[in-house]
């Protein structure tokens, strides 16, 4: 590419492992310059969308650039909106930002359709279409954008990651007057199976044509399942108008092999749906082009691991074993996913670049499932095989990454056993308490991205150290703390002592600082035994086995994004390393 360097030569040090932390010795500094640039459109302002990609990018040495994010942020009903007017993402700037990164030497883009085409994933759901405005008072319709982004980057010279998304059986409760029950009232309606299309009949025209009827062929009534019929001939116009442009952007790019598309399936079902022609066209239509995988507020750090391993990384793929805890992963992990959990992980794995392999493998993957049966023997089993393998692996130095992907079915034992028995930051990528589609997608691509980095780089710089540990932290904090211990305290106390609504502060006048003072409140002592062990545990910072020691870990600045309880963003303050000796 004509702006981007020579990939870095591999730098393997025959370095013993160590042990025991030498906290008065600070560990070497190493820097090193970037090694490239990526600008990143996010799929909306939301942190897995935004500061995870970002600690992941600066951690394999490239610099994300990034808009403003008045320019993608979502507002739910009531909030202030944007500078724009709207409650969603200016998709004139946005697409002039694209541009202005093109001129000034970028090669290398992941661009979220949902916000460049719709203002955001959010959006998507509930938006009919129209022109976007640019700063001269033009207007483009969204082929036009199109057409424009595609004539601008895809001179064969850039590495361009397209993502988006099979819209969810329903839309986003909050936003554009949607209740709770109107959206489980459509979900029920997107989820009555549809005819099944195969073969020359799987066509955007004949899908977008069979969404109204059931399996036998038989028009739907939307009543029936509580679904006014102006709503219902919305719902479908907008899965329509998402269809017909990703096909659009299909055929515009083809021929381009610097164009890859990741299209994530939202909240899904295991059963056939209105999704499932979607998908089966899809996967016919991005075969060698990209990929469609479960899940989709994880595809910005997917394509970062992805770009990495194609560009970047010169050494053998990464040969990963998978091992299961609980039940085997021939089901599916719960009601929002469409796949068995292991059709999932080799799904992401294989688009990650890595080979499934036995015992011999150089990294591990732990997953923790749901148990195979309902009985307190069982949960003890589980908890008790996988801990004793991640203790057995930390003991050895075998690269893991941890998935829970049992939606905390083991109540809190499990995560007790692993801030008190297991050295937190030996792990190469964790997430849990979602639904395992966005909990594969988060770990591997934190994971196999840092066992890249090692094998590629040697020994990583401080800052990209500093950035591996935020993507760790912010996981192990949000996943173990804030969603198994604080977030249900704080949303029972906006309801009962405040009064509002968690789910949207600013639908019943709810005063954002007063929920965030019992925030601070409850993080302090709920997050101190994850802070504690992380603060003094030891990382893996080379190919080899060196462990590099950490001397603190702080958090602060808490904020909501989206002014409601589901997430919240927090600064992670990294201090200096020490030597292990």
């Amino acid at each position: 590419m004509r702006k981007h360097g020579a990939a870095l030569m591999s730098v393997l040090l025959p370095l013993a492992l160590l042990a025991g932390c030498g906290a008065a010795e600070p560990a070497p500094v190493t820097e090193r310059s970037s090694i490239g640039t990526i600008a990143y459109v996010p799929l909306d302002d939301r942190p897995v969308n935004t500061d995870r990609v970002v600690y992941l990018a600066e951690s394999l040495g490239y610099e994300l650039l990034m808009p403003e994010e008045r320019l993608y942020h979502t507002c739910l009903d009531g909030q202030q909106t944007n500078p724009n007017g709207t409650a969603y993402g200016d998709r004139g700037a946005l697409y002039e930002w694209v541009l202005e990164q093109e001129a000034g030497g970028c090669d290398r883009y992941i661009l979220s359709l949902d916000q460049l085409l719709s203002g955001g994933l959010v959006n998507s759901r509930s938006f009919s279409g129209g022109p976007a405005e640019l700063s001269d008072g033009t207007e483009l319709t969204e082929l036009q954008l199109i057409d424009g982004l595609l004539s601008a980057l895809g001179d064969g010279e850039n590495q361009i990651y397209l993502l988006d998304t099979v819209m969810r059986l329903a839309p986003t409760v909050g936003y554009d007057g949607w209740d709770l029950e109107g959206y489980e009232n459509l979900r029920a309606y997107g989820m009555e199976a549809r005819p099944t299309l195969t073969g020359g009949d799987l066509t955007v025209e004949n899908i977008i044509a069979h969404y109204g009827c059931g399996a036998d062929g038989a028009r739907l009534n939307s009543a029936d399942y509580g679904v006014p019929a102006e709503r219902e001939a919305r719902y479908l116009a907008c899965r329509g108008r998402k269809l017909r442009l990703l096909d659009y952007a299909l055929a515009r790019s083809q021929g381009m092999e610097n164009v890859h598309f990741l299209i994530g399936v939202d909240d899904s079902a295991p059963s056939s749906s209105i999704q499932t022609n979607e998908i089966a066209y899809w996967k016919q239509a991005v075969a060698g082009r990209g990929a469609v995988l479960s899940g989709a507020d994880e595809d910005g750090m997917l394509a970062v691991c992805r770009l990495y391993g194609t560009t970047e990384f010169s050494g053998p793929p990464p040969r990963v074993q998978v091992r299961y805890f609980g039940s085997d992963g021939d089901i599916p992990s719960s009601d929002f996913d469409h796949q068995p959990l292991k059709e999932i992980v080799g799904a992401h794995l294989a688009y990650l670049g890595a080979e499934e392999a036995g015992e011999d493998g150089d990294l591990q993957v732990l997953v923790l499932t749901r148990p195979e049966e309902d009985s307190a023997s069982a949960r003890k089993t589980a908890i008790g095989s996988l801990i004793d393998a991640l203790k057995e692996n930390q003991r050895r130095g075998v690269p893991t990454v941890l998935m829970d992907a049992a939606r905390n079915q083991y109540g809190t034992e499990f995560q007790h056993r692993l801030v008190q028995s297991t050295d937190l930051a030996m792990l190469l990528g964790y997430a849990g308490f979602y639904d395992l589609a966005n909990v594969t997608g988060i770990a591997l691509s934190n994971g196999l991205a840092r066992w890249m980095c090692l094998r590629q780089q040697g020994n990583c710089s401080t800052a990209q150290n500093q950035a591996f540990v935020r993507t760790l932290a912010d996981s192990l904090i949000k996943d173990l703390c804030y969603k198994n211990r604080v977030k249900s305290p704080l949303a029972a106390y906006v309801r009962e002592e405040l009064k509002g609504d968690p789910d949207n502060f600013a639908k019943t006048g709810t005063d954002p600082a007063a929920v965030l003072a019992k925030l601070t409140e409850l993080m302090g002592p709920n997050t101190a035994d994850v802070v504690k062990n992380l603060s003094g545990g030891q990382f893996l910072s080379s190919p080899d086995g060196e462990r590099t020691g950490l001397d603190g870990l702080s958090l602060s600045e808490y904020e909501f994004p989206w002014e409601r309880v589901f997430e919240i963003r927090t600064k992670i303050l990294v201090n200096d390393f020490v030597k292990v000796r």
